[in-house]
């Protein structure tokens, strides 16, 4: 089932991760954010939920190393947390 994403709010945090990644993998992320955006769990983002203290929340991948973590606001609406290696979660 496609899931559809209308809104995307970004944080502090992920908007400074963000403009610290290499070029070549801020136009990845942008490419991967234009899939998300039409279908939040498309295979090729690899979505996922979280465990432990980020239980409540999830992540996709843009590469093999790098994700976008973020949670679900309500059904359409998601807040990017942060972006970066599996070093994000903690």
């Amino acid at each position: 089932m496609v899931r559809p994403i209308r809104r995307v709010d970004t944080s502090a945090r992920f908007e400074k991760e963000f403009r610290r990644l290499a070029k070549h993998l801020q136009k990845l992320a942008e490419k991967k954010d234009a899939v998300f955006r039409a279908d939040a769990f498309h295979p090729s983002l690899e979505t996922h939920k979280l465990g432990g203290a980020l239980k409540d929340d999830w992540a996709y991948s843009v590469n093999q190393q790098y994700r976008v973590h973020f949670y679900f606001a309500d059904d359409h609406t998601v807040v990017y947390v942060s972006i970066g290696t599996h070093e994000i979660y903690k």
